[in-house]
């Protein structure tokens, strides 16, 4: 049965455009620059610069164009960052997961948001106020929790599942983006300082720092951990999330178990 459509509340001006309820370009088209145009030269600049290199003036300037003409077709910048944000998960609508069971099709559904994390790590600095809403974010949303299909759990607690690894994912990686640009800032520190004559210091790791500042009388367990053989071969930033992503897993079939022996 087809959804009505009178009456219907109107959306703010970032969704109506994404979900084809305003027209894009209704101030009178420009030969040559569309919303689309706009928003993949956002993309661009975002993933080459960083978000903080973004505004409506630059994006002009790529293209070529006015800065007044953009906004024939993009309202604001905040509506332009709800494009942006809806572009980077193209494809979503026929995105396939494939996996034998709920646990590795999961996994793989939460890989791959992180991968586009790490395609567009402006992602990550964006606000987030409430749950995206974007047609393309919905559609990655439906294949998680298509992937939970036969474990028996309540809808709510599939939704809360996939907010729950949406979040880790998106905290590793902003995590994993800052570290990446620290070490960048580091490297042109010690450039700096090489050129200029001076021995460069060698970066302090978090290892190297809990060292020097946890005695083992205060922090016992810090220190164990700080000194640990262990601490000398760090793994990959992959595999540690990967592993929180596994613990995560293991939580989610810890419910599937209670809620199976509760019918």
């Amino acid at each position: 049965m087809a959804e009505p459509t009178a009456g219907r509340r109107p959306l703010p001006p970032a969704l109506e455009l994404l979900w084809g309820r305003r027209e894009r370009g209704r101030r009178g088209p420009r030969p040559g620059l569309s919303a689309d145009a706009i928003v993949d030269a956002a993309v661009r600049i975002a993933d080459a610069e960083g978000l903080e290199a973004l505004s409506m003036a630059r994006v002009a300037a790529e293209l070529g164009f006015t800065t007044m003409s953009l906004y024939r077709y993009v309202a604001s910048k905040d509506e332009l960052l709800q494009l942006m944000f809806n572009a980077s998960a193209l494809g979503a609508e026929s995105l396939v997961i494939e996996g034998d069971g709920w646990r590795p099709r999961l996994r793989a559904w939460a890989v791959i948001q992180r991968e586009m994390l790490d395609r567009h790590p402006w992602i990550t600095q964006m606000p987030m106020a409430a749950p995206p809403l974007a047609p393309n974010s919905l559609h990655f949303v439906e294949r998680g929790l298509q992937a939970l299909d036969g474990t028996g759990l309540a809808d709510m607690d599939k939704l809360r599942i996939i907010g729950l690894l949406s979040s880790y994912t998106l905290n590793e990686g902003r995590m994993a983006y800052d570290a990446a640009r620290a070490a960048d800032e580091a490297m042109k520190g010690a450039q700096a300082a090489q050129e200029s004559g001076t021995p460069p210091e060698p970066p302090l790791t978090y290892e190297d720092l809990l060292r020097e500042l946890v005695d083992e009388r205060t922090y016992p367990h810090l220190h164990r951990l700080a000194w640990s053989p262990a601490r000398d071969h760090p793994r990959s930033e992959r595999e540690e999330y990967l592993t929180g992503i596994d613990l995560i897993l293991d939580g989610v079939q810890a419910l599937i178990d209670r809620t199976s022996e509760g019918q």
